[in-house]
């Protein structure tokens, strides 16, 4: 993408009404104001599923279009990529949707204690080298974080790709004797998946199986 089409797609983004730019100094000094409130962005009391590197939003919006009655929030740290969901969420007047734009380190302080219901994390990049591994987004830092925001009971699901990152997950999971619901390491080949699982392929993910690329999936509580 050139670096025209970026900059219009930036300025749009300021304009958005489903998009939120915080500045890190304002998360990091703890004035961010939607934390513990963003049930009154939606104005509405439903419950909230975020999308962690939601790159363009497929994911976000049709589990948006799927669920009237849950607020999805999408999350990425490049603005050029979430600016395509969130124009489709205006065009379509999709009003549970909004866009975070953000680092995903950052997510204990951009939401309150036990405001988040689920969690979805789409074909993260695996960070396969050992070095890498502070940045894989199931790695126990990433877990406590995930638990302080996410209600009791509340579910993460991971769909991936990568092999490696599927049973670094499962692994991890056992070890920390945390509540795996739900475990495929081929959903499409083995029966059992939920239909979001199924039902939502991503740009991405029909290069992967046109690839011939198996795709995971894990269910799983971290309290």
């Amino acid at each position: 993408m050139g670096s025209k089409n970026k900059l219009k797609r930036f300025k749009q983004n300021d304009r958005f009404k489903n998009v939120i730019q915080p500045s890190r100094t304002e998360i990091i000094e703890g004035v961010f104001p939607f934390k513990g409130s963003w049930r009154e962005h939606f104005q509405n009391s439903h419950p909230i599923v975020i999308e962690l590197g939601c790159g363009k939003g497929e994911y976000t919006i049709e589990l948006a279009r799927r669920n009237p009655s849950k607020n999805f929030i999408g999350m990425d740290i490049k603005g050029a990529r979430l600016w395509r969901g969130a124009k489709t969420a205006l065009e379509e007047n999709l009003t549970n949707v909004a866009f975070l734009r953000s680092q995903i380190e950052l997510i204990d302080s951009l939401f309150g204690p036990e405001e988040v219901d689920e969690i979805w994390i789409t074909f993260p990049d695996p960070q396969i080298k050992f070095k890498r591994t502070k940045h894989r987004l199931t790695n126990i830092s990433f877990l406590e974080k995930y638990k302080r925001i996410l209600k009791c009971g509340g579910v993460i699901n991971l769909k991936t790709d990568s092999e490696f990152m599927h049973g670094y997950t499962l692994g991890l999971l056992q070890g920390l004797n945390l509540d795996i619901i739900y475990a495929n390491h081929d959903v499409y080949k083995n029966e059992g998946s939920p239909e979001e699982v199924l039902d939502i392929q991503t740009y991405y993910e029909n290069q992967y199986l046109d690839k011939g690329k198996p795709i995971t999936y894990i269910k799983f509580r971290v309290q």
